[in-house]
């Protein structure tokens, strides 16, 4: 992802709570406002999602997505699949325990639109997004 846009934040939680938020797909809507809607359509073994359509307004960027779904113990990545408004949808949750009840969160986005639009709109648009997710992500997670 070598455009893509990172930032993170520590949140009072351990990482199986943080976990269980990030990969709790169909309540997006709830925490992060550019989700208008968010439906599993594929999981894995383990009842996480695989396969995922979302409804996505980031005022910049308007876009029905599906999108694909890895895991590991310590992180989630997503590829896009399909999409109407978009060229790529690429990211990456990365979380890590600090040891204090804590978990660092770092969130990587890298999004091209179907139209041109200069670099750095783009960049300040990926920004915005992971912005909101973080700060939404945080506060569904310490409020549970």
């Amino acid at each position: 992802m070598s455009n893509a846009v990172e930032d993170r934040i520590v949140v009072a939680a351990d990482l199986d709570a943080v976990f269980d938020v990030i990969a709790d797909f169909d309540a997006y809507p709830e925490w992060q406002a550019e989700v208008k809607e968010a439906e599993t359509l594929r999981t894995d073994a383990d009842g996480r999602g695989t396969r995922v359509r979302f409804l996505v307004d980031a005022r910049v960027i308007k876009a029905r997505l599906v999108l694909d779904y890895t895991y590991t113990d310590t992180s989630m990545e997503w590829v896009l699949v399909e999409g109407d408004g978009v060229r790529r949808n690429d990211g990456r949750y990365d979380l890590r325990e600090l040891g204090d009840g804590t978990t660092e969160v770092t969130y990587a986005l890298e999004v091209e639109p179907s139209v041109p639009v200069p670099g750095l709109i783009r960049r300040q648009a990926a920004k915005r997004i992971i912005d909101g997710a973080l700060a939404g992500m945080k506060r569904r997670v310490e409020q549970r």
